[in-house]
């Protein structure tokens, strides 16, 4: 029987390696074996890009015809889905596969955008494997411009006597508001 000597520190650095392991397999290296199996495309990566009308969504999904592509807008909710064929070919007499890393099955993405869009008005469309999708933002969630006239200016002021006109953000909700004369 042999005597070891016993090291606090030897069980704290071996639980810090194993909490490193699992947020670098977690998040930092992106594992072909995912919940939808081994060569899977499960999700989709996009660019979205907001202007003071639309929201422009680019995803990169080569291979696949416009036809297996699926858009639906709900609300402020975007849902991309589509299907990627495994290609198959006959394989050569003794033929194997020596790497295999492009993804094949369904995909699907879904995106909550910070304010309602016009599914009415939306347009997707879909050149050399990228698909490019509008959505402009819905009447409510645009600020208005309000005019707002009458009242006489306060004696003293060397301000205009036209109408002032108060700009109003309906999805802002914090209850600020921004005026500024005309």
């Amino acid at each position: 029987m042999s005597i070891t000597r016993w090291d606090p520190w030897g069980d704290i650095v071996s639980l810090r390696e194993a909490m490193n392991n699992l947020l670098e397999e977690s998040f930092v290296r992106p594992r072909p074996e995912g919940p939808s199996g081994p060569g899977m495309a499960s999700s989709l990566a996009l660019d979205v890009k907001e202007t003071p009308d639309q929201f422009t969504v680019t995803a990169s999904v080569p291979g696949v015809p416009s036809s297996d592509i699926d858009i639906s807008v709900l609300g402020d909710t975007l849902r991309i889905r589509g299907h990627r064929k495994e290609e198959t070919e006959e394989r050569a007499e003794g033929g194997r596969w020596l790497l295999r890393e492009r993804r094949f099955g369904a995909f699907e993405r879904t995106v909550s955008l910070p304010t309602t869009v016009d599914a009415e008005r939306a347009s997707a469309d879909f050149k050399d494997g990228v698909l490019t999708i509008i959505l402009p933002k819905a009447e409510i969630a645009k600020p208005k411009n309000i005019p707002v006239s009458g009242g006489s200016s306060p004696q003293g002021s060397t301000g205009g006597s036209g109408p002032t006109e108060v700009e109003i953000n309906q999805s802002d909700g914090s209850g600020s508001d921004q005026s500024g004369s005309s």
